[in-house]
């Protein structure tokens, strides 16, 4: 029997979720069932991340991962994810129970690209960019779409939360909203959720990127999120400016377009955050939008 990780049953988001609460009391019996079912043999103790318990396993001479997600998480969009890049930049999916929520993958490391100055993080979160664009299912949600979704948000979710950045900067937001959501969508496929807690340390490559967010379109779609998870360890702003070259010239796509999608994402990620009362994250967005908007 495992025992769920005190930091895991900590996290905020099981605060206010009574069947997060009660799938984490199940944790340890849920395991044992998936690895019965499997012929799992624990391996080691369990780790977390934000949205999963994850167990080192053996599968005969096969080092593994169980992964456990909590309900409501779509596993079958992660499986479908997984399965569509076959390790092409990603961990493998070696065996998926949908309605248990649970997935067998191959076993990395425990250390993240987080561990990684973020000078040299950037040219290998671009590589893995690149190395995933291969041609996205028809049905993949695309980046143009999510543009023009904002909108219809971003005027609503501005005047609702007070106004909480110029409205110059919502205006700009606004037209390359408009610019990017008229562009014929790209085909290619691109991870939504691409950031370096999501890369871990393999053996069958040197990175490898966990649940992915299968969309398609363009891949600096959330070169944001890389920028704002890490924006304490920028010292000025040349230096941010450095890093979206490097990223744009690592990848072969247009300076201008990456800075564009920096300034969506990162007011969308400030109104939101700004709704669910989140005080550590908005003034990242803030300083990104004074940058690049």
């Amino acid at each position: 029997m495992i025992t769920v990780p005190a930091a895991f049953r900590g996290m905020p988001r099981w605060w206010h979720d009574v069947a997060g609460r009660e799938w984490l009391d199940r944790l340890p019996s849920l395991v044992a069932e998936q690895c019965r079912r499997w012929d799992l043999q624990v391996d080691g103790g369990p780790l977390h991340g934000s949205n999963a318990l994850v167990v080192p396993v053996r599968r005969g001479a096969e080092a593994a991962v169980l992964r456990l997600a909590p309900p409501g998480d779509d596993v079958s969009r992660e499986a479908e994810a997984l399965r569509w890049w076959d390790g092409r930049g990603t961990v493998r999916l070696l065996e998926a129970d949908v309605p248990a929520r649970a997935m067998i993958l191959e076993r990395l490391s425990a250390r993240s690209l987080q561990s990684v100055p973020l000078a040299e993080a950037v040219p290998v979160i671009a590589d893995l960019a690149a190395r995933m664009a291969v041609p996205a299912p028809p049905g993949a949600t695309s980046t143009a779409r999510i543009a023009a979704a904002h909108l219809e948000e971003f005027p609503r979710d501005w005047e609702r939360l007070g106004r909480p950045v110029p409205r110059r900067q919502l205006e700009i937001a606004l037209g390359i909203a408009a610019e990017l959501a008229a562009l014929p969508p790209g085909g290619d496929a691109v991870d939504g959720d691409l950031h370096c807690e999501q890369v871990l340390a393999g053996e069958r490559e040197p990175w490898l990127v966990v649940d992915p967010v299968l969309l398609r379109g363009d891949l600096e779609h959330d070169l944001a999120r890389v920028l704002w998870s890490r924006l304490d360890e920028v010292a000025d702003d040349p230096e941010l400016r450095r890093l979206v070259d490097l990223f744009a010239r690592r990848t072969g796509v247009h300076g201008e377009r990456a800075r564009a999608w920096i300034v969506l994402r990162s007011l969308s990620y400030l109104l939101w955050g700004l709704d669910q009362g989140l005080t550590r994250d908005p003034p990242k967005c803030r300083r990104l939008l004074d940058v690049f908007a």
